[in-house]
């Protein structure tokens, strides 16, 4: 299957894009080449690190990895799409099936154009995005609480340090009563990755930093991951919940660990753990990575289910198939049987396949309003 989603763009964008350009032979092998090597990048993250998930290259290695592969695939559509326009023009016309060099350069040209574009949405420190939710029954003791997400961080060498200390001042500005991580802090063991997450110990607010695991922190030592976010100040809600008061009135904020969790010898979500001993009428948030049993969460009473996992779909299109991957949930508000859905479009981006085309990152900041 790999060789397949991977072997298949290639041979398009060298059989039907390169080697009809006029260019001499050796520049055209040499061409080729580079193009295997861009293909095979999650190969080599794998040589870097023993890992798909964590390319330990150079910063600027990765960016123009990623630009490279990206080209590919966009590439890929536009041949395509130049194919499928020229046998349609020769079926037409009767004449045989030409495709001008012209359009080929065109279509190299925006392909490159289209993918930095996308590297460059990835790289840059997200902006924040504002949030109203009603929530039935909160308190008007609650209104107005203020809770700010950030989710899949992906923190590597490709969002290293210093963007995790860009995020977490932009976060801290925003005032808001509690900050909340939804998973995916990172791609890396903690030696790998113990100076660049170091920016999120300065993460701050009066109810505090509460966070649970996505399913990259099992893919790397989770328990030292635990561990160490722990030391890191985030309150970690694997299976269950915390009381925040106001007066005599009461909001619950629950977590559950990852449904990948099992798989890697770990216990995984369980909603009823997590809300056991909570105080009764009292509305509930739940923080869950993926948000494809958010139905389930519904039907157990849920108000506001906050997740992250898709990226958003990270480019127009795509984002369809992400959703199909996750229950028809994707990016943004969905109203589930009368508990509101949020997906956010993430933080950070995997560091295997960054680039963002219209469905940019973000930190979210949610306004509770009493219903």
């Amino acid at each position: 299957m790999r060789l397949v989603v991977f072997g298949f763009p290639l041979l398009v964008v060298i059989l039907n894009w390169l080697w009809p350009l006029p260019l001499p032979l050796g520049l055209k092998m040499f061409a080729a080449a580079l193009m295997i090597v861009a293909a095979l990048y999650h190969y080599w993250s794998r040589l870097s690190s023993g890992s798909v998930f964590t390319p330990e290259f150079p910063r600027p290695v990765i960016i123009l990895f990623n630009w490279a592969f990206g080209t590919i695939l966009f590439l890929t559509l536009l041949q395509i799409a130049l194919d499928f326009g020229a046998l349609l023009v020769a079926l037409v016309t009767w004449q045989p099936v030409h495709i001008p060099v012209g359009a080929r350069g065109a279509a190299g040209g925006i392909a490159g154009v289209l993918a930095a574009i996308g590297v460059v949405n990835t790289l840059r420190v997200p902006q924040v995005r504002n949030v109203a939710v009603t929530i039935p029954g909160l308190s008007p003791a609650f209104d107005g609480y203020r809770l700010v997400q950030l989710t899949d961080l992906h923190i590597s060498r490709l969002f290293p340090a210093n963007w995790a200390r860009a995020v977490v001042d932009r976060t801290n500005a925003i005032g808001a009563d509690m900050i909340v991580v939804t998973g995916d802090f990172i791609d890396g063991s903690v030696a790998m990755r113990r100076a660049d997450v170091a920016p999120l110990a300065q993460l701050h607010a009066p109810d505090g930093v509460l966070a649970i695991p996505g399913n990259h922190e099992y893919y790397f030592d989770y328990t030292d991951w635990m561990r160490h976010l722990k030391e890191l100040g985030f309150h970690m809600l694997l299976n269950r919940h915390t009381v925040i008061s106001r007066g005599g009135a009461e909001l619950v904020i629950a977590g559950v660990t990852d449904r990948s969790a099992p798989r890697h010898g770990q216990a995984g979500p369980n909603l009823a753990a997590a809300l056991a001993d909570s105080p009764e009428g009292a509305p509930i948030v739940l923080l869950d990575h993926q948000p494809g049993d958010a139905r389930a969460a519904a039907a157990q009473g849920i108000a506001l289910q906050l997740s992250g996992h898709t990226h958003g779909g990270m480019i127009l299109g795509l984002d369809r198939l992400v959703a199909r991957g996750n229950n028809g949930f994707v990016s943004g508000r969905y109203d589930v049987n009368g508990m509101t859905l949020y997906v956010s479009n993430g933080t950070g981006l995997w560091p295997g396949f960054a680039l963002r085309l219209g469905i940019p990152p973000e930190i979210t900041c949610f306004s509770l309003r009493a219903g």
